[in-house]
């Protein structure tokens, strides 16, 4: 088993360790008594947190690396300087996705959950579960849940991780149990067609002893499966909605026959599939449903997911992960219904070739919003693309403004905003961090 093993490796040291799924993967090797350091390119939370439980971070590319395995991500380009000088040393190179698959076969119980859009929340809501289950279980998440963060452990039973498409990732895993949330197309990088999106996700299944589908996803539910979940369709459903400010109650049916009633605590009806395929999971391994229940009402919420980060002239400042069309449509619709006045929309873009190739779809997304603020593109791993664009995008989009800064965007709401009126900023980039700096800049003023 590779926890046996850990000593022979010489020490790990994690190139981008201020990911999310990089550092709860820091974490893990640190508690289980590996010699673990690394660097990232900026300061951060996640970073301090590192360095608070022992864990040396180095901000910056220019320091020697002594251990001999380097773990780095996809995100990082091949002429990475600390990435050279390793390959040039000859140390041991190891993936992210290579090492999480190794991490997850030392468990004898392994949870993954894939999907376009969801993971963090019901890898959230499962470590709650089985928090309050009183299974002995780790998680690695790949967002910051509001109580247990990106990583938790209470023991090496149940390993519960998200299963990430990029790049296939997700095919090093070998599952015991499987959740397959959707299956859009997105990375479009790295699939060429839905086909190959769609063939990448069979045979994930096929690597899984069980699989649990949506079956309101069309593609999903054609994949050979185990169980189900949806709204309309499956072998469980959610039936009776009740919504109070947009946090939804509902009754879980098996096949037909009522079992419990469940309140999220967490606002937007997206949470219902969330929660129900984290329900599927936790009855696969004997949970009654009265404990699942009480687990997923005990779920807060994730940072970024439809987050309250604060005030700016008096509005209430809204941040969300969503960087597909799909989520964009979902989560505004939700503030919608929240807001006593209008939505502002602030999107940043996410990668070149996303908003280039679902271009349409951005542009259904945001065509209702008023007046939407797009702000410069997330390039993230990209070259510059005009036809993939935030110049683009707004271009095709009636009543869109496009800013290249913060200080743009910080003016432009403040010109915009009326009483009532809800920002609401959309995006997988840096756009959290600017609108927080915004916010904390002293912008309720006016």
């Amino acid at each position: 088993m590779f926890f046996d093993e850990i000593a022979t490796f010489g020490g790990f040291y994690f190139i981008g360790i201020g990911g999310v799924s990089m550092s709860a993967l820091a974490r893990l090797l640190h508690d289980r008594g590996a010699a673990v350091r690394g660097s990232d390119d900026v300061a951060s939370e996640i970073t301090a947190k590192l360095t608070a439980c022992g864990i040396p971070v180095h901000i910056g590319s220019g320091e020697k690396i002594t251990e001999q395995t380097v773990v780095y991500t996809g995100a990082i380009s091949e002429d990475h300087p600390q990435l050279k000088a390793a390959r040039d040393a000859g140390k041991r190179l190891i993936g992210r996705a290579e090492l999480l698959g190794m991490v997850a076969s030392s468990f004898p119980h392994v949870v993954s959950v894939a999907g376009c859009h969801g993971k963090t929340t019901t890898g959230s809501m499962l470590a709650h579960i089985f928090l309050h289950g009183g299974r002995k279980f780790t998680s690695h998440i790949g967002g910051e849940d509001l109580t247990l963060g990106n990583y938790t452990s209470t023991g090496g039973d149940y390993f519960i991780t998200e299963a990430c498409e990029f790049k296939r990732s997700f095919l090093s895993l070998r599952s015991e149990l499987a959740v397959i949330l959707n299956c859009d197309r997105d990375h479009t990088d790295c699939y060429a067609s839905q086909a190959e999106l769609t063939e990448a996700y069979r045979a994930f299944a096929a690597n899984s002893g069980r699989v649990i589908v949506n079956a309101d996803d069309l593609v999903a539910r054609s994949i050979p499966h185990t169980l189900s979940f949806g709204l309309y369709s499956g072998d469980v459903r959610a039936e009776n909605f009740r919504s109070v400010g947009e946090k939804y109650a509902f009754t879980v049916a098996e096949r037909g026959i009522p079992v419990v009633r469940v309140r999220l605590s967490v606002v937007g009806k997206v949470h219902v599939y969330n929660a129900l395929a984290a329900y599927c999971a936790a009855r696969l391994y004997g949970f009654t449903a009265e404990e699942i229940a009480r687990g997923l009402e005990n779920f807060k919420g994730v940072k970024r997911r439809f987050e309250l980060v604060g005030t700016l002239c008096g509005a209430p400042v809204v941040c969300d992960y969503a960087h597909h069309p799909r989520e964009i449509s979902a989560t505004l619709e939700t503030a919608r219904r929240l807001s006593e006045g209008c939505v502002r929309v602030v999107f940043q873009p996410h990668t070149y070739t996303r908003t280039r190739d679902l271009m349409a779809g951005f542009v259904e997304a945001l065509r209702t919003a008023e007046n939407p603020i797009i702000c410069k593109t997330y390039a993230a791993r990209e070259p510059f693309d005009a036809s993939g664009s935030a110049v683009a995008l707004a271009g095709r989009i009636a009543g869109a403004r496009y800013v290249q800064t913060p200080e743009q965007l910080r003016r432009r709401l403040k010109e915009d905003l009326k009483e009532g009126d809800t920002v609401l900023a959309l995006g997988a980039g840096d756009i959290y961090q600017v609108m927080r700096g915004i916010v904390e800049g002293g912008g309720a003023g006016g």
